[in-house]
C-alpha cells in the first residue's frame, strides 16, 4: 500500500470492499453460524459505528426515551385502599393476554429459524424453559426445508422437537407455540404438518397455537432469506432457489429465496385462507418495519389478525448485508410512533433483554416484547435455566418499574409514562419566542 491515510472517511470498509469485492457487502463469512447480527444502533448518544464501516445514522429511539414517574398516583392510592396497605413492587401484576394467550409476563419468544447457531441444540433448549415459563413462543420460518420436520423423529433439529420440548414442559392453559411459515415454507405446506400432527394436538386442543405469516424481517426489509452453503447443498438446492457466487471462492455460496410478495389485497386473502384452513389455529402476522407499516398493521387487523408483530430495524438475524443492518427500516421506536393506537394486540421485538426497553415499548402501545437474541444468549449461557433466570432479572426489574410510575398493571400503562427528549426539543423549537 501507498499509506495513503483518510481521516474521517470509512476507510477500512472501503480497503475491505477493494480486496473482497462483492463479498464485502456482507459481514466475515467465517463467522456465519457463529454470530447473531443486527443493527449495530443501541447507545444514546448516535455514536456507534455501523459493521459497514459507516458513522450509524440515528441513535437508538428506544433507549432515548426516558421514563418518568408522576408526582401524584391515584392508581397507587386505589392499590393501598384496595390491599389495605402502602403497595410494594412485589404487588405489580405482569400477567398478559397475548391475543387470547395467557403469560405470567409480557413477553414471547420471537421466530428464530433455521439459523445455525439456533439449529443446535440451543433450539430445544430455548422451548424446554420458554414452556416451563408459559411464555408465547415463535418457531421461526425454513425449519422445516433446512433441518427436517421431524414426524418420524425427534432430531434435536426438527420442527417437531421444538414442539414437544416446549409442549412437555408448559403448565396447564398457561403459553402458546406459534408457527411461522414464509415463502420457503409454503412449499413444504409447514402449517399442514403442523395443524395435523399428533405432537401439535395437546396445544390445539388447548386453544395454544398460532400460525404466522411472515411479510418480512426488521433485519432485511423488503429482502428474502439469505445463507451460506457449500457447493454440494447448492446443487441439491438448484431447483428452489437462486444463489449467487460472491463470497470469495472456498466452496460457498450464497442461497437466496424470494421475499413474497404482498399488496393490500394479498395480504387479507392470505389471512383469509388461514382462518378457512385452521380454524382452530390463531393469525398472527410478522411485518418488518416498512414506511407503511401502520397501513399494514391496519389491513391484518380489519382482515383478522389475532395479533401484529413488528420486527424493528434493531431486530437480529441469522445473514445479511451490513447495509440492510444499518441503514433500511425505520428504527421501534418510529414504528411505535407511527402505529399511534393499535386496533389490535402489537407485539414488537428488536434488542429486547430487559425491563427498561420492555416498559418503554409497553407504554408506547405493544402488548407484549420478543425475547429474541437474548433468548439465544441465556440458553448458550445455560441451557438449562439460563432464559428462566433472565426472565426472572427483567420482570423484577419491570416490577420496580411499574412500582415507581404508580402502576400495578402492564395494562396501565400510558404514553404519559415515557418522555422523549427529541420531540420535547422539536416543540421548544416552535414556541414563539
Amino acid at each position: 500500500m501507498s499509506g495513503l491515510s483518510t481521516p474521517g472517511f470509512p476507510e477500512d470498509a472501503v480497503r475491505r470492499r477493494a480486496r473482497l469485492g462483492a463479498e464485502a457487502v456482507f459481514p466475515a463469512v467465517e463467522d456465519y453460524g457463529h454470530v447473531l447480527f443486527g443493527a449495530t444502533t443501541g447507545n444514546t448518544t448516535g455514536a456507534d459505528t455501523g459493521t459497514n464501516g459507516s458513522a450509524d445514522a440515528s441513535a437508538d429511539g428506544i433507549n432515548a426515551l426516558r421514563i418518568v414517574p408522576p408526582v401524584f398516583m391515584p392508581a397507587r392510592l386505589e392499590k393501598l385502599i384496595e390491599l389495605a396497605r402502602e403497595p410494594l413492587p412485589s404487588d405489580v401484576d405482569l400477567a398478559t393476554d397475548i391475543s387470547g394467550f395467557r403469560s405470567p409476563l409480557p413477553f414471547y419468544i420471537s421466530a428464530f429459524g433455521s439459523t445455525q447457531v439456533a439449529s443446535t441444540d440451543l433450539g430445544t433448549a430455548v422451548s424446554r424453559q420458554a414452556g416451563a415459563l408459559g411464555l408465547p413462543m415463535v418457531i421461526g420460518e425454513n425449519v422445516v426445508p433446512v433441518n427436517g420436520y421431524g414426524r418420524l423423529g425427534s432430531a434435536e433439529k426438527s420442527l417437531v422437537a421444538r414442539i414437544r420440548a416446549y409442549a412437555d414442559h408448559a403448565p396447564d392453559g398457561l403459553g402458546a407455540v406459534v408457527v411461522q411459515q414464509s415463502t420457503e415454507d409454503a412449499d413444504a405446506e409447514v402449517w399442514n404438518l403442523v395443524y395435523s400432527d399428533p405432537s401439535a394436538l395437546p396445544l390445539l386442543e388447548s386453544g395454544r397455537l398460532a400460525f404466522e405469516l411472515k411479510v418480512g424481517q426488521g433485519a432485511k426489509p423488503g429482502l428474502g432469506g439469505m445463507t451460506v452453503v457449500d457447493a454440494a447443498a447448492a446443487g441439491r438446492l438448484a431447483d428452489r432457489f437462486a444463489f449467487e457466487d460472491v463470497l470469495g471462492g472456498a466452496g460457498r455460496v450464497l442461497r437466496c429465496a424470494s421475499p413474497g410478495t404482498f399488496v393490500e389485497e394479498i395480504l387479507r386473502q392470505q389471512i383469509r385462507f388461514m382462518r378457512n384452513n385452521f380454524p382452530r389455529a390463531r393469525v398472527w402476522v410478522k411485518l418488518h418495519p416498512g414506511r407503511d407499516v401502520a397501513l399494514a398493521a391496519e389491513v391484518a387487523w380489519r382482515a383478522g389478525a389475532d395479533a401484529v408483530t413488528i420486527d424493528g430495524a434493531e431486530g437480529g438475524t441469522g445473514w445479511a448485508p451490513t447495509s440492510f443492518l444499518d441503514h433500511v427500516g425505520l428504527p421501534l421506536a418510529e414504528c411505535l410512533r407511527r402505529i399511534d393506537a393499535p386496533a389490535g394486540p402489537l407485539l414488537v421485538s428488536g434488542r429486547m433483554w430487559e425491563g427498561t426497553r420492555a416498559l418503554k415499548c409497553l407504554a408506547l402501545g405493544a402488548r407484549a416484547v420478543g425475547l429474541g437474541r437474548a433468548a439465544l444468549l441465556a440458553a448458550d449461557e445455560d441451557p438449562e435455566a439460563g432464559l428462566r433466570r433472565l426472565a426472572e432479572a427483567a420482570a423484577f426489574e419491570l416490577r420496580l418499574l411499574l412500582s415507581a410510575v404508580g402502576k400495578y398493571a402492564v395494562a396501565q400503562l400510558d404514553r404519559d409514562d415515557v418522555w422523549n427528549p427529541a420531540q420535547a426539543a422539536a416543540v421548544r423549537q416552535e414556541l414563539p419566542v
